[in-house]
């Protein structure tokens, strides 16, 4: 499957900025979207941003007008800027990318769907 690589997390006070980043590689593969989620300590996994393959985002209400999620021109590595960070935006980040793959088999080549997740970087906003 694809392997994902997250970095940019870190500790930074309220009302700052971070920006996360998620590189995707692999051989023969091909995205259809992209996303970040969060886990807060204690609480469930959320959607945080995602881009179709078309370019639409989608925010959570919580960051819209503070976090923009974009992608490179290749569109392998995905990006989460995030401006006026808040204290309840503590959590592990993590990115997911979904997609095809190729494989080769007995009788030639097969397409297979992959939903990839990145190992998570932390964010701590914290004075």
């Amino acid at each position: 499957q694809v392997q994902l690589v997250e970095s940019g997390g870190g500790l930074v006070q309220p009302g700052g900025s971070l920006r996360l980043s998620c590189a995707a590689s692999g051989s023969s593969f091909s995205i259809n979207g992209m996303g970040w989620y969060r886990q807060p300590p204690g609480k469930q996994r959320e959607l945080v941003a995602v881009i179709s393959s078309v370019g639409s985002t989608n925010y959570a209400d919580s960051v819209k007008g503070r976090f923009t999620i974009s992608r490179d021109n290749a569109k392998t590595t995905v990006y989460l800027q995030m401006n006026n960070l808040k204290p309840e935006d503590t959590a592990v980040y993590y990115c997911n990318v979904q997609g095809r793959y190729r494989r080769p088999t007995s009788w030639g080549f097969t397409d297979s769907v992959f939903d990839s997740w990145g190992q998570g970087t932390q964010v701590t906003v914290s004075s």
